[in-house]
């Protein structure tokens, strides 16, 4: 009976202590806030890597293609050069005419009969000149094929690393988006009215100075991205729909006839890098956080043009707001 009374003083002792635990256990708006913010941070490291991924795989893709098209080719090649060889050896053989070096026509294997130096001097140079080709062909062929197959090789680990990088992403956005819902509705709402009062403040500050337009490309780049505000971030989208961060300074940048890597980090390593703010022109291209992964287009007196993260769209923002520190400006 003591043991029965021990527990149920302990059941109710526990019971009031989940209950007066358990308003403070869900977090506030802002603490939700600060963790959402976090992960999206992540998804969005997590992207250019995927983007990186992404492009690696599109290049070997066609590097496969091109080096494939190159071996039917040669293969072709090399067939005509054999029937061309058994077509002088059936001649031979119709003559009467056959000597040691019809057996170089029949050989499968050429150059291991070429390496006897008593059959070269039976050999036409005609006919010597004939087998060096395919000799030449069977070795380019090989090669082909070989580097084929290591660049296969890379493309099947390059699709596994996107497939990685893919579940990493969504996962952290899951993550984000079950942190939202347990908001309660006027918490969402007082979020989004946070967010759009900074972003027309920004577009404020970026519209009512007058700054000097950036110069030939830079200029073309910019007017694109003011033509996209509003369309929504979508990680690994370039466009037209939506974009991701370097999704829409490389789609501004080939608006306005320049080819531009697709990720920021890439982004970051060409053009003239620029340290101090004041020596940022519109257009050039802004790059934040210690591993660069988030890039947007400078849009004048502390403003840029981005497309933020997900949950929202291409937008101006403030420089001071964006979360991780400006690192350079990059002139292309």
């Amino acid at each position: 009976m003591t043991v029965l009374t021990t527990a149920a003083a302990a059941a109710v002792a526990f019971s009031s202590q989940a209950a007066n635990a358990a308003p403070s256990e869900k977090p506030s708006k802002d603490e939700v806030k600060t963790k959402v913010d976090k992960l999206y941070e992540e998804a969005e490291q997590a992207t250019e890597k995927y983007n990186g991924a992404k492009e690696k795989q599109e290049k070997l893709q066609k590097e496969i293609s091109t080096i494939q098209d190159n071996v039917a080719r040669g293969q072709e090649e090399l067939n005509e050069l054999r029937d061309g060889l058994g077509l002088a050896a059936a001649s031979q053989y119709r003559t009467g005419s056959i000597d040691p070096s019809v057996q170089l026509f029949l050989s499968a294997n050429p150059e291991d009969y070429l390496d006897k130096a008593s059959t070269l001097d039976q050999l036409s140079s005609q006919q010597v000149e004939a087998l060096k080709k395919v000799q030449e062909k069977q070795r380019e062929l090989a090669q082909q094929r070989a580097e084929a197959s290591e660049k296969l090789k890379d493309l099947a680990s390059t699709r596994t690393e996107l497939g990685k990088k893919k579940k990493e992403v969504q996962g952290k956005l899951s993550s984000a988006q079950k942190l939202l819902n347990s908001l309660t509705a006027a918490e969402k709402a007082a979020l989004a009215a946070e967010q759009s009062r900074a972003s027309r403040a920004s577009e404020r500050d970026a519209l009512d100075v007058d700054v000097p337009p950036g110069s030939g490309r830079a200029a073309a780049a910019f007017a694109f991205a003011q033509s996209q505000l509003g369309k929504p971030y979508v990680y690994g989208a370039t466009g037209m729909s939506s974009f991701d961060c370097s999704g829409l300074t490389s789609r501004a940048y080939a608006a306005a006839g320049m080819q531009i890597p697709r990720t920021s980090e890439a982004q970051s390593q060409i053009g003239t890098k620029i340290y101090s703010t004041s020596q940022l022109k519109v257009g050039d291209l802004v790059f934040f956080f210690n591993d660069l992964h988030h890039v947007g287009l400078y849009a004048g007196n502390g403003q840029i043009i981005h497309a933020p993260r997900t949950g929202t769209v291409v937008r101006y923002e403030s420089m001071s707001t964006i979360g991780g520190p400006f690192m350079f400006g990059v002139r292309v």
